[in-house]
């Protein structure tokens, strides 16, 4: 079984203002796929993890992590993990 990979998808997405339909549409995937990618229950391959980077320009690192990512208003506010 894999690692659990996970993601700001659905954060980043709606910060976008982009529906998973679109998105989907745009990187050649299914929408549920979106969907499954946000809740956890489907592993991006490298190559739909990168073309989600690309189509919000940014590193693919800054959405999808094999660490749970911290909160974001831990890191808006520089509040130290434990």
């Amino acid at each position: 079984m894999s690692e659990q990979v996970h993601n700001r998808l659905a954060v980043v997405r709606a910060e976008h203002k982009v529906s998973r339909r679109s998105l989907a549409e745009a990187v050649g995937a299914h929408y549920q796929t979106i969907g499954y990618i946000e809740r956890g229950q489907y592993n991006p391959s490298l190559d739909l993890a990168l073309k989600i980077a690309k189509f919000f320009g940014l590193p693919v690192e800054a959405l999808f992590s094999l660490e749970p990512f911290r909160p974001l208003t831990d890191e808006v506010y520089g509040r130290k993990q434990p």
